[in-house]
């Protein structure tokens, strides 16, 4: 192994390994950290996926450090921490502390902060996490039902979650190329920075920023992040140029499609798939706790859907996602939606469904943690950073797209199958 990832979400975790596997390492994704004896075969990169971004600090940091233990004892050369491109995160992390716990084990003295990803429209400039063409603050991220983002400053959001000093190599560095990127790193040493913000507005600012960094124990940030670094690899004669057009041979089987984010992009997405005419049924968190509406009966719905791929969505407008807060407790109605897609998820594995869409984070995380694969092997991108994947050590193998609320052109839904055919 050269390069080993820690990932904070399950659909972050596809993302990156998607990247890598796009840039030519062989890459395997993990569910969870595996056991010693897990045989990696031979990946060039494995990115481990933690369900850590909405834990405890304390918990995080845990399963953090324990994925970073297999990696380095499984060879990693270098490691990337990698959380959401939307830097999703509360006041008091998780991205800080986990960073700081990081830069703590490998005895690093800086490290970087980048979550851009200008093919999803993600940039940083003059240290501000845009979206689109919002400042993360004005963007939709703002009604997030777990991780409200209301600043749009990485300094600041960053300083408020880490003990390190924090500080900012701009644009107008960036473009001036690697060395004058590795200079800058020098002078933030020696201002004692632990860690520094590095805008990002283009692929191109990724590729220069990679090499930058390729002697960097630890990197930060988002899937883009990882575009330079394979070819420090390739310059150090330790990376081939690899064939990437791998065999892809999902298997057979019926289709479903479980929706738990309440981003704008996913709803809009729901809204084209039932404007098309696929069969939806939407899940009430309150409903589900008053036993109105069980997994059985949604089961029940779902598999009479023989002719076309059924749609079960908990997603919601803010302020119907406030008033099942407001009703259940915050956590609690998160978690009553988590639960019931994962048990409705191992349902439908039981009754033939083999093709699997799933939308945000938290409902991937958990509905692969029920579904229990060993690994998942990384197949075609539907869209940018969500690709097609096969369960690995299953007896019954499914494909699994596992997207990112945020992530995704309208139309995903529709065209995701188009790809299977």
């Amino acid at each position: 192994m050269l390069l080993g990832a820690i990932a904070d979400d399950l659909t972050g975790a596809t993302d990156l390994a998607l990247m890598l596997s796009r840039e030519g390492m062989r890459t395997i994704q993990t569910v969870g950290v595996p056991p010693k004896d897990f045989d990696i075969g031979d990946a060039d990169a494995v990115v481990v996926a933690l369900k850590s971004r909405t834990n405890p600090a304390a918990e995080a940091v845990d399963m953090s450090l324990a994925a970073l233990e297999w990696l380095r004892a499984s060879g990693a050369r270098q490691i990337i921490f990698k959380y959401c491109s939307t830097f999703d995160s509360t006041a008091k992390g998780n991205i800080g502390p986990v960073t700081d716990a990081l830069v703590a084990a490998l005895g690093t003295d800086l490290t970087i902060v980048c979550p851009a990803f200008p093919a999803n429209r993600r940039t940083v400039y003059k240290g501000h996490l845009f979206v689109g063409d919002q400042l993360l603050s004005d963007s939709p991220m703002r009604h997030h039902p777990l991780t409200p983002m209301t600043d749009s400053s990485l300094v600041r959001l960053m300083a408020a979650q880490s003990g390190l000093k924090v500080g900012l190599v701009e644009h107008a560095t960036v473009a001036r190329g690697a060395d004058a990127i590795r200079n800058a790193f020098e002078e933030a040493r020696q201002r004692g920075e632990g860690i520094v913000v590095i805008d990002a507005i283009s692929d191109q600012d990724l590729r220069v920023i990679g090499k930058a960094v390729a002697d960097f124990p630890l990197i930060t940030g988002g899937s883009g992040i990882a575009l330079g670094l394979p070819d420090n690899f390739r310059r150090q004669g330790l990376l081939p140029e690899a064939d990437t057009g791998g065999a892809f041979t999902p298997p057979s089987g019926r289709a479903a499609i479980l929706a738990g984010s309440c981003s704008e992009a996913t709803r809009g997405q729901i809204r084209q798939a039932i404007e098309a005419g696929l069969p939806a049924l939407k899940l009430d968190p309150i409903a589900i706790a008053e036993g109105r509406l069980t997994v059985d009966e949604a089961l029940q719905w779902a598999l009479a859907q023989t002719q076309t791929t059924a749609l079960l969505y908990s997603s919601a407008e803010p302020q119907d996602v406030l008033a099942a807060q407001k009703s259940l407790g915050q956590e609690k109605a998160g978690e009553i939606v988590e639960t019931f897609l994962a048990m409705t998820a191992i349902g439908l594995r039981q009754g033939g469904v083999r093709r699997l869409i799933v939308a945000g984070g938290e409902t991937s995380g958990a509905v692969v943690g029920a579904l229990a694969p060993a690994a998942l092997y990384i197949g075609p991108e539907i869209d940018p950073g969500v690709p097609w994947t096969v369960t690995l050590g299953d007896e019954q193998p499914m494909a699994l797209a596992l997207k990112s609320g945020n992530f995704g052109a309208p139309d995903f839904f529709l065209k995701a199958w188009e790809m299977l055919k």
